[in-house]
């Protein structure tokens, strides 16, 4: 069964023991969480954003994943709760000047130094390698250094003066523990848009059912209400009128008056009125002429002649 020939095995090549745990290199981890997407694997370019728990993202696969979620599971849980684009932010970041890409290594022939960031802190000029904490702000967008907002305390954000919270600083890449106080903090501010969601709705039906009346103004009934009546009353002093005719014909046509009817011709001569007004009408002493006065009318035609 082998070991002829003078061999002698050592215990480790006969005895097989428990498996070595891998450990990651941090420094691999480092690049993998600040130069490439948490969904797509990609390496960040602008547009970059970022989601509530403090995740990196290409704005481009975010937008991706929303319309199709039929990607591999696998990515899809790193980015299982954002549920529409308002749930991330896009970033506000300050380029690092001393940063070449690519462009210095093309041969492959010199040193990639690790350290080196794209980005930096616009207050302190720390890079945004992994090194130091990060965070941005959920109001505007902005990013910083940890360093910079407890060195320099404000209410105000350093670069566009935008006022801030406690709840809008966000950690970016944080532990363990930062991720669960995040994830509270969202879940939190969920529930708050929801309750007031659902308050809204009821006091929107309850102007839409109660329309504006004004006092000034009768009601519906009132209107309705004094239409009647004046129907009633036109309807009245229409059947008197033709009974009125009625009987005046009938008492013409027999020779007498009849005093039932009790309507009677009022002249102007014995109204109060003024002298001015009188004489406007035929029946004034003023318009009566004698038989001298009047004269007689001939119409002209071309016949006469």
């Amino acid at each position: 069964m082998g070991c002829d020939g003078g061999t002698i095995p050592k215990r480790h090549e006969l005895v097989k023991g428990p498996k070595k745990v891998e450990k990651v290199d941090k420094n691999a981890e480092l690049v993998a969480q600040w130069n490439y997407c948490t969904l797509s694997q990609e390496i960040l370019r602008r547009p970059i954003v970022a989601c509530e728990l403090g995740r990196l993202y290409n704005k481009d696969a975010v937008i991706e994943f929303l319309l199709d979620k039929s990607n591999d599971k696998a990515l899809g849980q790193a980015a299982s709760h954002i549920k529409s684009i308002k749930n991330v932010t896009e970033l506000k970041l300050s380029d690092n000047p001393a940063w070449n890409g690519d462009k210095g290594n093309t041969k492959g022939d010199k040193y990639d130094d690790l350290q080196r960031a794209r980005f930096i802190c616009p207050v302190v000029g720390l890079e945004m390698n992994g090194r130091h904490r990060f965070c941005f702000l959920r109001c505007c967008g902005c990013v910083f250094s940890e360093r910079a907002l407890k060195e320099i305390k404000a209410e105000v954000c350093h670069t566009c003066g935008v006022p801030f919270q406690e709840d809008d600083v966000v950690v970016l890449n944080g532990n363990k523990e930062d991720v669960e106080v995040l994830k509270k903090r969202m879940e939190d501010r969920r529930l708050k848009m929801k309750l007031e969601k659902k308050s809204k709705k009821p006091q929107a039906v309850e102007s839409a059912s109660k329309p504006d009346v004004a006092e000034d103004y009768p009601g519906p009934s009132r209107v309705k209400g004094l239409k009647y009546e004046e129907i009633h009353f036109n309807s009245k002093e229409k059947k008197l009128n033709s009974t009125q005719k009625s009987t005046g014909t009938n008492g013409s046509s027999s020779g007498k008056v009849s005093k039932s009817s009790g309507t009677t011709k009022r002249s102007i001569a014995d109204s109060e009125e003024s002298e001015a007004y009188k004489s406007i009408f035929t029946t004034h002493s003023s318009a009566k002429r004698s038989k001298e006065e009047s004269s007689s009318w001939v119409t002209h035609t071309s016949y006469c002649f």
